[in-house]
Formats: C-alpha cells, sequence, structure tokens
C-alpha cells in the first residue's frame, strides 16, 4: 500500500485526501482490491503458527534456592543447596537441577521482574492477567488472562483444535488461579485438558463423550439444533446466546473430531520418549504440552496443584518440599526443551516457567521463606 505522510485533509463525502489516495493507488501496481484481499489471506495462512507452553508455578518458587543462588551470603540466605556451574557462563542453578546445567545456553533467566503484591491472589492476578488488582479474592477475576488473550487475539492454529488448554484443569476453584477470560466471554476458555490418567485424579477432557453418546446421535442433534436455530432471527439474539453459540460450535468440532482426540492419546508416544521425560505429573504433564502445541494448540498452561508437593509456597520446610519437586521439574522441562529443539519447533513454541513472586532472602524459624515479591 502506498502510505502518504501529512495531514489527513477531509473531502466533502466524509472520505479523507489520504484516505482517498490510498484507494485510488490499489490500482497502480496492476493490483485490484479482491487481489490484495486474497494476498492478505495466503500471508495468514503462511504466518508462522507461534505457541506458548507455560509451567504455572503456584505458590511463588524460591529463586534464591533455583536459579538465583547466593553462595557468599550467610547460611540462612543462601540456604541448603549448592550452586553448580552451566553451559553458560556466569549462570549458575541449584545442585538438584542438573539437567538445566547442560541446557542453560537456551534458557533466559530474568531476574528483574518485580512487583508490590505479597498476597497470593494479587499478585497472581497481576501476573497471570497483566492487570493489578488488591482484594482480588473478593473481587474475582477483573481481566482475562494470557491464555484467553490468545485465543481472543490469534485463536487455535488449526481449526479442529481449541485455542487455550490448562492441564489437568484451570482450576478456578484455588484462590488465585486467574486463568479465565473474564469480559472475553465463554468462548475464549481454557479448555480444561485432563492429563495423563495413570497418573491419579485427573479428569479426561471435557470433550470426551459419555458412552451413551455416540458421534452419530451428536451429528444428528447438531442438525436438529440448527434447524431451531434458523428459526431465531440473528437480531434476536442477545450477545450471551451468541457467545454460547461459539462455545457449542467448538464442542461440536472438537467431539465428532479425530485431531483433538489423538493429540491426547498419550499412549501414542513411544515408551522411551515417556520415560525420559518421567513417569510422574510433571513429565507426563509436559509431554501432553507438546503434543497438544504440535496438533495446533496456541497456548497450553500446566497447572499441577497437590499440597506440599506442587504447590511451591514454601513458608515450611523448604528443603525437604524442593528436594521432593526439583528433580521431576528439572526432568520435565529440559526434556521439553530438548524434544522441541529435536522436532525443529525450539523457534516458534515459547517454555516459560514462573509464578506470581520470589521468597523471602532468609529462611526462618519454620525453616522455609516468606512471600518476597520485591528485589533480592
Amino acid at each position: 500500500m502506498l502510505l502518504l505522510p501529512g495531514p489527513a485533509t477531509r473531502l466533502c463525502d466524509g472520505v479523507s485526501r489520504r484516505g482517498f489516495l490510498r484507494i485510488g493507488s490499489l490500482g497502480m501496481a496492476g493490483l485490484t482490491l479482491p487481489e490484495i484481499l486474497r494476498a492478505r489471506a495466503v500471508q495468514a495462512d503462511q504466518r508462522r503458527d507461534t505457541a506458548v507452553i507455560l509451567f504455572w508455578m503456584a505458590g511463588g518458587p524460591s529463586h534464591l534456592d533455583t536459579y538465583d543462588m547466593k553462595p557468599a551470603a550467610p547460611v540462612e540466605v543462601r540456604g541448603p543447596f549448592a550452586p553448580i556451574e552451566t553451559n553458560l557462563p556466569g549462570l549458575a542453578v541449584c545442585d538438584l537441577l542438573p539437567r538445566h546445567a547442560a541446557i542453560a545456553d537456551r534458557l533466559a533467566v530474568i531476574r528483574s521482574f518485580t512487583h508490590g503484591y505479597g498476597v497470593h491472589d494479587d499478585a497472581q492476578h497481576l501476573v497471570q492477567t497483566g492487570y493489578a488488582l488488591l482484594n482480588a479474592r473478593e473481587r474475582g477475576q477483573q481481566h482475562p488472562a494470557d491464555g484467553a488473550v490468545a485465543s481472543y487475539l490469534r485463536g487455535a492454529n488449526h481449526p479442529e483444535m481449541p485455542a487455550y488448554v490448562c492441564i489437568p484443569e484451570d482450576y478456578q476453584s484455588h484462590a488465585g488461579f486467574y486463568q479465565a477470560p473474564a469480559f472475553l466471554g465463554p468462548r475464549h476458555n481454557a479448555l480444561n485438558g485432563g492429563g495423563d490418567p495413570t497418573l491419579g485424579n485427573y479428569r479426561l477432557p471435557e470433550f470426551a463423550l459419555p458412552e451413551s453418546l455416540t458421534a452419530d446421535r451428536l451429528n444428528n442433534r447438531r442438525a436438529l439444533l440448527g434447524q431451531i436455530d434458523a428459526l431465531v432471527q440473528d437480531a434476536e439474539r442477545g450477545g450471551a446466546v451468541a457467545a454460547m453459540d461459539d462455545a457449542q460450535q467448538t464442542a461440536f468440532g472438537l467431539v465428532t473430531g479425530s485431531r483433538a482426540r489423538a493429540a491426547f492419546d498419550l499412549s501414542q508416544e513411544p515408551e522411551a520418549l515417556r520415560d525420559r521425560y518421567g513417569r510422574h505429573a510433571y513429565g507426563q504433564s509436559a509431554l501432553l504440552a507438546r503434543r497438544l502445541i504440535e496438533a495446533g494448540v496456541t497456548f497450553v498452561t500446566i497447572n499441577l496443584y497437590e499440597k506440599d508437593v506442587d504447590w511451591w509456597d514454601d513458608h515450611y520446610t523448604i528443603e525437604k518440599n524442593l528436594r521432593k519437586r526439583l528433580p521431576p521439574y528439572d526432568e520435565a522441562l529440559c526434556t521439553l526443551i530438548e524434544d522441541l529443539a529435536e522436532r525443529g519447533l525450539a523457534d516458534r513454541v515459547l517454555v516459560a516457567a514462573y509464578g506470581e513472586f520470589g521468597r523471602a532472602p532468609r529462611i526462618d524459624s519454620y525453616a522455609g521463606r516468606g512471600h518476597w515479591p520485591r528485589p533480592a
């Protein structure tokens, strides 16, 4: 398009001079408006299908015991773990993260992110939505979460897949998990993706059909619903009804299609690769996230919540908790990064891992660390 600098003087018909010249210039290169629109469509099809996998470390992981160790500090500050050198000069990590040491040159450790919210709910609303909110627990989620925004702005990378998935679920019932679409509407809710059923009480994906309802019966219901909807004028529909229709269409596509079902089937992966990720919740969730991204999901959030295991709010016995938690986290995250690189996906998939804040500089009388959203 020819862009012309200068003031946009209005013509008598309401079209600006600049706008008129832009319209007139469409034919200067022998292009018609339909051709330009077609070219835009082709360009959109050729876009890079970028995606995000987020390890949401709810509760606030200790930066001082993982990626920002202080070996020269007093013992009550440096903690019980020893630093190990990595293949990235100047970066040392906890000795419970040996896999990180081998791939550190592929990592970007950001130590400058701080804020002023020391309460889980308020801090999580800020970090997950980008908007600060005092008394978030009472007020509820006011702004859309990162995955919902990606769904709204980008949609799915494949039409037969949802844009936004949480593994095993978005945990709206837990305080501080602000992962809903808020005012963007139900169309941009996360699909609760279940997880590896062999690991415990993880649900199957929400689009799984009841045994009594076959795909043929569902298609019949869809046809009937379409006939009924045809009787309702669009002008009479409210926004909420229209949004529900969108969600309904997505649900129909998921339950009747095979792509999503196949993406959630971890049994299709080689046993050796499943072992490499780790036969634990972190590992199998990371592998599932990679399958979903490959199939066309744009944003996957991994939520693991089991008190004293996956909840990073280490007010008590932080050493015991991290010795149990960091090895599977190390195995899963690093295998995911390596696997993406081996599949040629590293340049289009962002893997992120963070929580709502860090932990206090000193280990206290409870052998834990308090909340710490400020600089270390």
